[in-house]
């Protein structure tokens, strides 16, 4: 079988993986939007109207999204391969930039926020489940490059400043780079890193297991995260050492050579922008009436460009009451045509908001499809309208892949108390309590259930004698035996606490147990970074992910390493 089979075809378990499925729905805290998307897309196609099953079927997207792609491929394939090769690119990324030069070569897309040290282990599901995607297209016969935009235009710099992980006491940990290093309002491109990030990696190495693969790692870091060199500039290097064999193409939107290409599209956007805000608004109001949430505030008065200053900070332009844009601390202000002239003379002066990235990704990019999180699936009820009004083909957004990574160590601690992933969700006071009743304590749990349901039974009988006699001692009795079920309880409580406290071992197996599979009660993808796994297991770590994307799937997949 050849990789692009292997690609397209391969499951979890074929590659010696034991992997468990978890509906998104038994998952706390999903928005209805999303877990409505996941169970039939086609039902929303009032908000997604290229919506789309099954990923098989991108490939009849191909005609419609090359016959509106009209950026000039070769000046787009000359920055993304001077940018790669300035990343440390190899043959394989290198060759699928040549590949995207061909008139028939779709992009498989996704992306996100240059992360400390790559970010969530949920950035590196992005950029694989894109390389698998694209594998799958072009085993099907249709040629598709995978491509991760890098947000580098986002400003909010604690989002990416912190990098969370398992140190070798098993317990969840962080390092974080000076927030100094940004200025408000500075798109985190232009953040240049110090000589304080080589104590930000002296600690993490410090915090981190020692062993056979931390070498590697600290020498990993060491390369990509230098002072001197930019916060977009140092992601994006480690991403291609962990991802770069498998022929991912990073593309940072600041490049000067990426905004000239834009510069047609931010030139309409700006024109149209009016037109744009009314029907984002009525896109809100829609998806308000129909139950579900708009991910972005919009209104009639947002423009849908960021407009950047003389030291690099964008702000936001807003319409005033004689229907021209300022930003509030400036004194210019400009028409709509005023503003669609200068975007075209001067892109690099803008970017685009959140509603219109989407958009000219599209526009740069022969994207056929975007694979994104619940958040950007949300969002894309609300893009849907940009692309409409700007004439654009609206881009099928598919469900990226989501895992949750069981080291050995951690999974023999689940069997041991038999939970699973789902278990954790109600949070440590819920488990420990379990444990304590169905392991660590299950007789005297036994005879707090015993004692519990013999007075209530008496009491039932003399209720029974009661009622014969006067009513309201009956009512009276019911009360006290509230009063007595609740003081049972509390002491069941106690005796949890107590009988926990008294097995220190399985108090810290559990409570590692949360920190590495459901850190602060969310999923272990949005905190945990790919360190943690690189020093337990080293590289090898970036295959058996690759090997558990499972494209076929919809349903969060436990893997058990």
């Amino acid at each position: 079988m050849s990789a692009t089979e292997s690609a397209c075809y391969s499951t979890p378990e074929e590659s010696g993986l034991r992997v468990e499925t978890l509906s998104f729905e038994r998952i706390p805290h999903q928005s209805r939007l999303f877990l409505d998307y996941l169970r039939d897309p086609l039902a929303l196609k009032r908000f997604y109207p290229s919506a789309i099953r099954f990923h098989h079927e991108l490939p009849q997207r191909a005609a419609e999204v090359l016959s509106a792609y009209k950026t000039d491929r070769q000046i787009l394939c000359e920055a993304l391969a001077a940018m790669n090769l300035g990343w440390g690119a190899g043959a394989e990324t290198l060759a699928n930039i040549e590949l995207l030069r061909d008139e028939d070569c779709l992009a498989v897309v996704s992306g996100q926020q240059a992360g400390l040290f790559t970010g969530p282990l949920y950035t590196i599901y992005k950029a694989l489940s894109a390389v698998k995607l694209a594998g799958c297209l072009t085993q099907r016969n249709t040629k598709a490059v995978p491509v991760f935009w890098i947000a580098t235009e986002d400003h909010d710099f604690p989002e990416v400043a912190k990098a969370e992980f398992i140190g070798k006491d098993c317990r969840l940990a962080h390092v974080t780079v000076p927030l100094e290093l940004h200025r408000e309002g500075q798109p985190v491109g232009h953040v240049v890193l110090d000589d304080s990030i080589n104590a930000v990696v002296d600690r993490l190495v410090e915090l981190l297991p020692v062993s056979e693969f931390s070498s590697d790692l600290e020498a990993l870091l060491r390369d990509a995260w230098r002072p001197g060199r930019g916060y977009g500039e140092a992601f994006a290097r480690m991403m291609t050492a962990l991802i770069g064999q498998h022929g991912l193409i990073l593309l940072d939107p600041m490049d000067v050579r990426m905004k000239r290409l834009a510069a047609p599209l931010y030139a309409s956007a700006a024109g149209r922008a009016q037109e744009i805000a009314n029907a984002l608004e009525v896109r809100s109001r829609e998806l308000e009436e129909a139950g579900y949430h708009a991910q972005v505030l919009a209104s009639a008065s947002t423009f849908p460009l960021f407009m950047h200053d003389a030291e690099g900070a964008r702000h936001a332009l807003t319409r005033t009451n004689e229907g021209k844009y300022k930003v509030k601390v400036l004194d210019s202000a400009y028409t709509a045509q005023e503003l669609a002239d200068l975007a075209a003379l001067e892109p690099e002066r803008f970017s685009p908001n959140v509603t219109l990235r989407a958009v000219v990704q599209d526009y740069l990019l022969p994207t056929v499809a975007y694979l994104g999180g619940a958040a950007e699936i949300a969002y894309f009820a609300q893009t849907a309208e940009v692309y409409r009004v700007l004439e654009r083909p609206v881009t099928p957004i598919l469900p990226r892949s989501s895992l949750t990574m069981v080291e050995r160590h951690t999974s023999r601690v689940l069997e041991r108390y038999g939970l699973s992933l789902a278990d954790l969700f109600p949070g440590p006071e819920s488990v420990l309590s379990r444990v304590v009743e169905e392991h660590l304590g299950a007789d005297t749990a036994k005879s707090f259930t015993e004692t519990g349901e013999s007075v209530n039974q008496d009491l039932d009988k003399l209720r029974e004698k009661l009622l014969a006699i006067d009513p309201t001692l009956a009512e009276a009795l019911e009360t006290g035996r509230r009063k007595i079920n609740h003081q049972l309880e509390g002491l069941r409580s106690r005796f949890h606490r107590a009988q926990m406290a008294r097995d220190e071992t399985a108090q810290r197996q559990l409570q590692r147990a949360f920190d590495q599979l459901y850190p602060e009660k969310d999923l272990q993808e949005r905190h945990i970074n790919i360190s943690s796994l690189l020093a337990r297991h080293g590289r090898y770590v970036v295959d058996w992910i690759y090997n558990a994307i499972n494209l076929g799937s919809e349903e969060h997949q436990v893997v058990y390493l």
